[in-house]
């Protein structure tokens, strides 16, 4: 059989996380995009609108009607998944959960007022039991962060751009908070991957799970060092044309890449956030309504700039390139005027008290 580069699972005496807040676990990109989202211009009018007019209540009569309701007594394990992982991230109310029949493997999380979490068959039949465990604490995962507010308003948009796309003006308006949902959809679900870890507590098995989605259940023909070489090929392979496929390529997607979600969440369980979170150090719920707003955007802000200063993909390079040059030509300029590149010459910095021709630099 072939090495696939997976150790053996990990005992199932899995932590606790009491309280947790969703901060703990939310990738930068995932609140910075969100950020970026509700300061689209007409969003927040959008948002209200749209609160009133979804059909909220026909989606949940329509899953009552024709999927099969997750409990006690049908699809008991999966019942037990999920107040299992309800129980790890402290999420109260249990959700509903329903199996729908579709050929495409896929889970989502969607409900304005009460979040619904729906898997399909082919992926209860994909995944094994603690393949299926990091998901159902994936969709767990958006709802403790209220990403299912949003997703539901991603489905109806979607599905209205096409009814009015025979419109110009109104398909280009709908079409616009589509793209800016997608983008923070996708971000979203990095997050919502290292709830998935938090609960299944077994990175080999969230692993495995990305792989089968991408490669089907082959698991013997597939080898997760390699996977993961795949999305550092991604990463840093081609040109500057490549770079623009990439970007067009994702556009449409509400989901990251797999290989790039396999290599995101890799990274992360060996970070130290991920250990402080497992040793009992994270942010809690109460302490919410006092975390600051600035310090989400500054980390955002940091995260997207060592993004583009470590990526190995050509147009993020260049974008890194120019503005180190620009970086380097404004200090230029900076001592030219200022005269702190001249050796003895009179600089402005000099303090108050000292003598003439003092740089103030030690």
């Amino acid at each position: 059989m072939t090495d696939t580069g997976f150790e053996k699972a990990p005992a199932r005496d899995r932590r606790r996380f009491p309280g947790i807040s969703s901060r703990a676990y939310e990738h930068p990109a995932d609140r910075s995009a969100l950020v970026a989202l509700r300061r689209l211009s007409g969003f927040d009018t959008a948002l209200k609108a749209l609160s009133g007019l979804l059909p909220e209540r026909s989606l949940r009569l329509l899953f009552l009607s024709d999927s099969v309701r997750v409990g006690e007594t049908q699809f008991p394990h999966l019942y037990a998944m999920l107040r299992d992982a309800c129980h790890i991230l402290d999420l109260e109310k249990v959700p509903q959960m329903y199996v729908q029949q579709d050929p495409r493997p896929n889970a989502m999380c969607i409900g304005l007022d009460e979040p619904i979490i729906v898997v399909t068959t082919s992926l209860v039949e994909l995944l094994d039991e603690e393949e299926m465990r990091a998901v159902v604490g994936h969709e767990v995962g958006h709802a403790l962060s209220g990403h299912s507010v949003y997703r539901t308003i991603l489905l109806f948009l979607t599905n209205l751009a096409l009814k009015v796309a025979w419109i110009p003006l109104g398909n280009v308006a709908v079409m616009t908070l589509v793209t800016a949902l997608r983008e923070w959809f996708r971000k979203s679900e990095l997050s919502a991957d290292r709830a998935g870890l938090l609960v299944g507590q077994d990175v080999t098995a969230s692993m495995r799970g990305l792989m089968k989605l991408a490669g089907g259940n082959h698991l013997h023909e597939m080898n997760v060092d390699a996977f993961l070489e795949q999305a550092d090929e991604y990463e840093k392979g081609g040109d500057l044309r490549d770079s623009v496929l990439k970007i067009l390529n994702m556009l449409p997607r509400t989901h990251p890449f797999t290989t790039v979600r396999a290599a995101e969440l890799k990274k992360w369980s060996q970070s130290r956030d991920y250990q402080r979170i497992m040793d009992g150090h994270y942010p809690r719920r109460e302490e919410d309504k006092d975390a600051s707003v600035r310090d989400s955007f500054r980390e955002s802000a940091t995260h997207y700039a060592d993004s583009v200063r470590t990526s190995k993909d050509p147009l993020f390079k260049l974008v890194g390139d120019i503005a180190g040059g620009a970086a380097d030509m404004g200090g230029r300029l900076r001592d030219k005027f200022t005269g702190a590149g001249a050796g003895g010459g009179t600089g402005s910095d000099a303090g108050p008290g000292a003598p003439r021709g003092a740089t103030g630099q030690g």
